[in-house]
């Protein structure tokens, strides 16, 4: 029997890697499933090629699963990973930069002879897989296509069929390695797999095999251990971005005593939204409509709203800038809507599969005219959730389309999200109307300068509607320059006002003493977060400070930036909030900008940092 030596990891990144239909994602779910079960925490990010079957074997087709969990608070994927799974040459080619020095290779050979080897655009006569003793790397080369076609060889399956299971030996082995159970992932193979048994049998078989090969193996000699993490009680689940924001949205509709209206047009990375809501229909006080394009479906939820529903839509960037003028018309209807942006890169069709921060002056200028909107930006999958009932409660208390900006890095990614009682959300109250009023006007305004919403249908409420400018109170077309120039000063009041009910701006870490503050919006919160961490443990004098009311501001943003020395901005675009920044308040903000489709990389972000240090 072999000697193994525990090894303990206060953390861990591991990056499954191969062609689109090798299961990475799969596998990298199940791996994430089963580091939450042991109390880990965790953060991933699921790469995925932006066609829809890329030519198998080459660099474009590749498809990756980054995981990075441990013992302590995790914010990030990671940059580099500690262990590459690379299941072909491809793989292995658009990886291999992103393996830490002294990390680890575990590759299937099958995927790299000399057919493939081409179609990644290696020679035939280049060594890729040497011993660790000439690399900084430890490679373990294994045929992990033949010893999972080897394992069912008793079972009535061809050749092809048996070589997709191999991801499942994969994950065998990584269960072994990292001390892990099998029975969660047995388990979802029997509900996955229940109508096909020799399918079911087959994965199962292969899984086990791949953990009795790191069990007999002489290849392998440590196993890794890993404590738990220390996270505040309650019951936990693993949450995506886009998850959440469905399941937010369900619950603020629960908490107005609302219906849910969801309309969409089907567009990465948003679709998973409409997906997850599919599936609620029948549990919830929840009706999805899949529109014939962007301006069906924005117009369809303006006329939920009319009706009295909590009304939304998910799109992405191009389907923003179609949105554009239905947007507009709420503006001046001033009707509840939730848009939900879940950015991509651009511009045009841009880059389907890679994340960017490009919306955000979309969001705040995109439309024609005076048409202000509140911009509300999530900085994690599971504040997709919090910030997605947030979106709607404005919508709701201030009668005005609210745009939610979020993206492919936070729509994909999850991690572990602790479920909130329904007492624990905030109360969420309307201006509806449903009984009749002598002499009812549908632009009279509360203090809060919000008009009334009144369902169409109901005797004595009836009025009058539309994208037409309107006299104050009344509601009646209005031509006149005088009440258009009052109208305009009323509308950028009232969303304005909103910063009255939003929370002051907080530093998230350091403290407002320090030389430095780096400010970030959306999903640049992890990077700078993890960068400002380790630049406090080097006694750096630097705080971070994440935004998430990007219009209005919170009302004290101004003078707590300017009790900074320095101000930094990373984003994933070209500048942007720091463009506003500097109009608004005068701060000469430095800007930082990676635009390469990928979240922003910790030790680029320090090593910026550290120029103002």
């Amino acid at each position: 029997m072999k000697t193994v030596k525990v090894v303990n990891k206060e953390d861990v990144i591991i990056k499954f890697a191969g062609d689109s239909g090798d299961g990475m994602q799969l596998v990298g779910n199940q791996f994430t499933t089963n580091t939450a079960l042991r109390g880990h925490d965790l953060a991933t990010f699921p790469d995925f090629p932006a066609e829809i079957r890329a030519p198998l074997g080459t660099v474009a087709g590749v498809s990756g699963f980054q995981l990075h969990f441990g013992s302590s608070e995790i914010d990030t994927p990671g940059d580099l990973c500690d262990v590459l799974i690379a299941m072909n040459a491809a793989a292995f080619k658009s990886n291999i930069m992103n393996v830490k020095a002294n990390g680890t290779i575990i590759a299937d050979l099958s995927g790299f002879d000399k057919k493939n080897l081409k179609l990644a655009g290696y020679n035939e006569d280049e060594v890729l897989l040497v011993n660790s003793e000439s690399t900084n790397f430890t490679f373990f080369q294994i045929d992990i296509t033949k010893l999972t076609v080897e394992s069912l060889k008793d079972l009535a399956l061809d050749i092809k069929d048996k070589d997709r299971a191999k991801n499942m030996f994969v994950l065998g082995l990584l269960f072994w390695l990292y001390d892990r159970e099998l029975q969660s992932t047995i388990h979802f193979i029997e509900e996955r797999f229940n109508k096909n048994e020799i399918v079911m049998k087959a994965n199962s078989l292969v899984l086990k095999a791949g953990y009795h090969f790191g069990e007999t193996t002489e290849l392998f000699t440590n196993r890794y251990e890993l404590k738990k993490a220390i996270q505040s009680p309650g019951k936990y689940r693993g949450i995506s971005g886009n998850e959440a924001i469905a399941l937010g949205l369900i619950l603020a509709g629960a908490r107005a005593k609302l219906p849910l209206f969801y309309a969409t047009y089907p567009i990465t990375p948003a679709s998973d939204i409409l997906h997850f809501l599919a599936k609620k229909t029948q549990e919830y006080n929840v009706l999805i409509f899949q529109a014939e394009d962007e301006i069906a479906a924005v117009c369809s939820a303006i006329g939920a709203s009319f009706g009295g529903s909590l009304a939304v839509c998910g799109t992405s960037g191009p389907g923003m800038a179609l949105k554009m003028e239905g947007l507009g018309l709420a503006v001046s209807m001033e009707l509840p809507l939730v848009i939900c942006n879940v950015q991509r890169a651009g511009p045009s069709t841009g880059m389907p599969t890679k994340t960017e921060q490009s919306d955000l002056l979309q969001a705040l200028f995109g439309r024609n005219g005076e048409a202000p909107i509140p911009v509300i930006a999530a900085h994690s999958p599971s504040d997709c959730f919090l910030s997605a009932f947030e979106a709607a409660r404005i919508a709701l208390e201030f009668m005005t389309p609210v745009i939610l900006l979020s993206d492919l890095y936070l729509a994909n990614g999850s991690e572990p999200w602790r479920y909130p009682s329904f007492d624990e959300l905030p109360e969420i109250k309307t201006n509806l109307i449903t009984h009749a009023i002598d002499n009812f006007e549908p632009y009279h305004r509360n203090s809060e300068l919000v008009r009334n919403w009144a369902i169409p249908g109901n005797k004595g409420t009836e009025h009058r509607i539309g994208g037409l400018e309107k006299q104050d109170g009344s509601g009646n077309v209005s031509y006149d320059g005088n009440n258009h120039h009052a109208m305009v000063k009323l509308r950028a009041e009232r969303i304005e006002g909103i910063a009255e009910t939003i929370p002051l701006q907080e530093i998230s870490l350091g403290a407002e003493s320090a030389d430095i503050a780096v400010v970030g919006w959306g999903s640049t919160n992890g990077s700078i977060r993890t960068a400002v961490k380790e630049l406090l443990l080097e006694k750096k004098s630097v705080a971070h400070i994440q935004i998430k009311y990007l219009y209005p501001f919170p009302k004290n943003l101004e003078s707590l930036l300017k009790g900074f020395k320095t101000i930094i901005i990373p984003e994933i675009n070209n500048g942007q909030l720091v463009k506003i920044i500097r109009e608004k308040y005068l701060i000469d903000a430095i800007p930082y900008n990676r635009i390469q489709g990928q979240p922003l990389n910790v030790a680029e972000l320090k090593k910026e940092i550290l120029k103002y240090c």
